[in-house]
């Protein structure tokens, strides 16, 4: 029989929070998942519960160990703000990188428009 995970290590902690808040950012949810997270912080050992209850189902489809480990760490208070620093760092990142991606986008794009203007002005020429 699997007992439920009660203590992680540090070190899982981290990487699962990393995880979860990773997950949030890359699908740019940061700003509500922050906001959701603020305003059940005093119910964050409710939460915790919850998830345990609901394990059996939860894990047919997210991994069984890292899904316990996850709900034991939303007992602590200092979890849940690993957390909420992880969701905002990991945002910013994705936002300084999302912004240079369609920057270069925009080059290439005036790059295009200039070789392609370049092109129609010598097949003018030539006719």
């Amino acid at each position: 029989m699997n007992y439920p995970i009660t203590e992680v290590s540090e070190e899982d902690a981290h990487k699962i929070m990393d995880k979860v808040a990773d997950f949030i950012a890359q699908r740019r949810m940061a700003s509500p998942a922050l906001m959701f997270i603020e305003s059940v912080r005093p119910l964050n050992f409710i939460a915790s519960q919850l998830l345990f209850f609901l394990a059996p189902f939860a894990e047919l489809i997210f991994n069984p160990t890292e899904y316990q480990q996850f709900a034991a760490l939303l007992e602590d208070n200092k979890n849940i703000e690993y957390l909420l620093d992880k969701i905002d760092q990991k945002d910013i990142e994705y936002r300084r990188k999302w912004k240079r991606e369609k920057r270069e986008r925009k080059q290439r794009e005036k790059r295009k428009k200039k070789l392609k203007k370049k092109i129609n002005k010598k097949e003018n020429q030539d006719e």
